[in-house]
């Protein structure tokens, strides 16, 4: 919703900077940037082998306006919002977890839990808008004796039910007709989300009143749920000098931004894992969905990788992280040889050997 401090966590991530104001509807178009996903793994490797650089793995990042009670229906701005949220693979809701006199609320009080609701119906009534145009044709179909077009109807009418009910889809259990009706439709309530209660300094540590009924309320959910103070965030992406930085964490008793926790729960939502490649000019993250082969995740690197792809060279991350060489890794059989079908794990490192 509007005023949550949504913009300030955007900027505390993303290499573009939006405008911040403590007025409602003062921005009307959505920010795009890219955010890096921080990885203590590769942040170690680095310290291991040597390369010229370090690439962090990446997500892009869309910062839509501020919502409010009815945007579904033109309030506030509207729903012009609505075409950048369907393009959305995992929608990262901020929640106003503060109280802050010179901020007010829309609602006339912060209440993260009502505020929860109140996105969700909004994008509820715009789902039930998207099915209902979908069922005139289907019924249509079924009404000449189209067989397909029943269990299509069945599918879309199973979730306007939900819908009416004030669920949301991602709580369903879905099969593989619902998953295309989902994608066709770019359905809203069946993206899943990372819920961030934003808070103040004095509540970091320890959850305030706020987040623990705003937690007891989306317990039921499979989504990730963080705490992140944005004012303190904005202070610590202040800082151009690493050591500062991290002097000023330990100060205040965290170990990272909160930011960085943030995108990694994004990047897991998104059902992604990175792999590494290291040594030479850079030491880097790449990005795979889960379950991709090995020649897939060489393509990710370079198209004649995937092409002329012989074998790979395999060394899990904990090998060496425990033994704290390649070479090490080598002399004690921790280095595997393998083909096109091996399944690529979370922080494998990789050395795929190719011909073209």
């Amino acid at each position: 919703m509007t005023n949550s401090g949504k913009t300030t966590l955007f900027n505390c991530m993303s290499n573009f900077k939006g405008e911040i104001s403590s007025f409602a509807f003062s921005n009307q178009k959505s920010n795009f940037g890219v955010a890096q996903v921080p990885d203590p793994r590769l942040e170690f490797l680095h310290t291991l082998i040597k390369a010229e650089k370090m690439i962090f793995a990446t997500i892009d990042l869309i910062d839509i306006p501020g919502l409010v009670k009815g945007s579904s229906q033109g309030g506030g701005i509207g729903n012009s919002f609505l075409s950048d949220v369907r393009l959305a693979d995992v929608l990262i809701h901020v929640v106003r977890c503060f109280d802050d006199p010179g901020l007010p609320h829309m609602e006339g009080s912060v209440n993260p839990v009502r505020d929860r609701e109140i996105i969700d119906l909004e994008l509820q009534v715009k789902d039930i808008e998207q099915i209902e145009k979908k069922l005139i044709k289907v019924e249509k179909a079924v009404r000449v004796g189209d067989k397909s077009a029943k269990i299509q109807y069945d599918s879309l009418t199973k979730m306007k039910n939900t819908l009416e009910d004030f669920k949301n889809i991602r709580d369903l259990d879905l099969n593989e007709v619902d998953m295309l009706v989902i994608n066709e439709l770019f359905l809203l309530t069946a993206k899943p989300v990372v819920y961030v209660c934003n808070v103040d300094e004095k509540s970091i540590r320890e959850p305030n009143e706020y987040v623990q009924k705003f937690m007891t309320s989306v317990q039921h959910e499979q989504s990730h749920v963080l705490s992140v103070a944005g004012a303190i965030e904005a202070d610590i992406a202040s800082f151009d000098d690493p050591d500062e930085r991290n002097m000023f964490l330990a100060d205040i008793g965290l170990e990272e931004p909160g930011v960085n926790r943030l995108a990694r729960a994004a990047y897991e939502q998104l059902n992604l894992i990175s792999f590494f490649t290291v040594g030479g000019k850079e030491n880097r993250a790449w990005t795979i969905r889960k379950g991709m082969n090995a020649q897939q995740a060489a393509g990710v690197i370079h198209s004649d990788l995937e092409r002329g792809f012989i074998r790979a060279e395999v060394i899990s991350y904990d090998d060496i992280a425990e033994l704290k060489s390649e070479q090490a890794c080598k002399e004690k059989g921790k280095m595997k040889l393998e083909g096109k079908s091996y399944i690529v794990r979370d922080g494998d490192i990789l050395h795929v050997r190719f011909n073209v």
